[in-house]
């Protein structure tokens, strides 16, 4: 695993083999799930300052992945 938090896998964890074949399957959940992790990575590095970051900055972000998260639970679910 990865040292970042909020990883998708470490979110849904009974859901890992799904989400891999619904990546390989599926092209917009693939999108999804590449958006969230880019930005959940642009998350990690501002909030550890490797990229500081304004907090109006940082809170969209964070609003960003929880919409993203929300469609993948969305996904996993259907």
């Amino acid at each position: 695993m990865s040292n970042t938090p909020h990883e998708l896998a470490e979110e849904f964890p009974a859901d890992v083999e799904k989400m891999h074949q619904m990546k390989l399957d599926n092209a917009h959940f693939a999108k999804i799930f590449d958006e969230y992790h880019s930005v959940n990575r642009a998350v990690h590095r501002a909030e550890t300052d490797v990229e500081p970051t304004g907090d109006a900055h940082q809170n969209a972000l964070r609003q960003t992945r929880a919409r993203l998260k929300d469609e993948v639970a969305a996904m996993l679910r259907a």
